[in-house]
């Protein structure tokens, strides 16, 4: 019985059926070239209204985003507003504990009153000095009153003169500290500085509230605020375009997704500086210090018979702007 080769007849064969192994991996894992409809109709600008400059919106109220904060550091003790309560102007928004402030008030009225007191003796003696004083005066006899006396008491009056300012200074420093108590109470209690709606709450009664500025990165801003009717847009446009705007002109955006849906927003203003680009696409292209100019558009009221509306968009949504260019002259 002859013996098989390896080398010549079983790494052969080995080998064929690595290659076809191989190829048949190779076909499955090719991504599929197959020409489809997109999921998403990507944007594309409106027909009919000629050339246009492009940007990226995002929708924001119209008084911009409202940031609250503690003036106060603390612990909340209550939360009176809730995600999407509409509140006036001065309403009571969330109070952190006042404990220390209401002691402190208590402790400034007490000394108010003791201080009050110290000034109405101080009135007291000032009057009996000087009822004495015009008695000795009056005498004008020397043999019944001596000179030295008269001084004597005149300087008794003086003395209690300066008493009583003394008392009335006391008095209007223990006030200032009793307003300044009454200042700082107040501070626990923050109020809506505008009439507005209430968008976000990021904390909770019994959470610790820490004072000083929000939204800085650091720390997020507890409550936000706006005026959300109308709303607004506000599209970046890339500095190399500000001089192809129509400035003006009514505009175009559609919601991120969902090109098929336009509205033609109107013109508010400009923002009048040039500022970095923040909202980033992630295109290997884009450079990031790129500087765009913003311009401000209002969105349509909720009134029937005008199609898409405010009430299509939220606060913070991403839309696709487009804005007529300029005639070239």
């Amino acid at each position: 019985m002859t013996r098989m080769n390896f080398s010549r007849q079983i790494l052969p064969v080995v080998a064929v059926l690595a290659i076809v192994i191989a190829a048949a991996l190779l076909w499955r894992t090719q991504p599929d070239r197959a020409l489809a409809q997109p999921v998403r109709t990507p944007p594309t600008a409106p027909a009919g209204v000629g050339a246009v400059v492009s940007g990226a919106g995002v929708i924001e109220p119209a008084s911009e985003l409202i940031e609250i904060g503690a003036e106060v550091p603390g612990v909340i003790d209550r939360m009176y507003v809730e995600v999407g309560q509409h509140v006036p102007a001065g309403a009571p928004l969330f109070s952190v504990d006042s404990r220390a402030a209401k002691a402190a008030i208590v402790e400034a009225k007490a000394r108010l009153n003791r201080l009050r007191e110290s000034r109405s003796a101080a009135r007291t003696t000032l009057s009996v000095a000087r009822r004495q004083y015009a008695l000795y005066a009056e005498a004008g006899d020397p043999r019944a009153v001596s000179r030295q006396e008269v001084i004597t008491r005149q300087g008794v009056v003086e003395d209690a003169t300066a008493q009583l300012a003394v008392a009335e200074a006391q008095v209007r420093e223990a006030e200032a500290e009793l307003a300044t108590a009454n200042v700082t109470l107040e501070r626990h209690l923050v109020r809506a500085p505008r009439t507005a709606t209430v968008l976000q709450v990021r904390s909770r009664a019994g959470e610790y509230a820490p004072a000083g500025p929000q939204g800085s990165g650091s720390s997020d801003p507890l409550l936000t605020l706006g005026v959300v009717d109308p709303l607004h847009v506000r599209i970046d446009v890339d500095e190399n375009e500000i001089g192809r705007i129509r400035i003006g002109s009514p505009a175009t955006i559609s919601p991120r997704g969902t090109a098929a849906k336009r509205v033609e927003v109107a013109f508010v203003r400009v923002e009048p500086l040039v500022v970095p680009k923040r909202s980033l696409t992630n295109a290997a292209t884009e450079r990031v210090d790129i500087r765009v100019m913003q311009l401000v558009y209002a969105l349509p009221g909720d009134r029937a018979g005008q199609g898409a509306s405010q009430r299509d968009f939220f606060v913070g949504q991403q839309v696709d702007s487009f804005i007529p260019a300029a005639v070239a002259q």
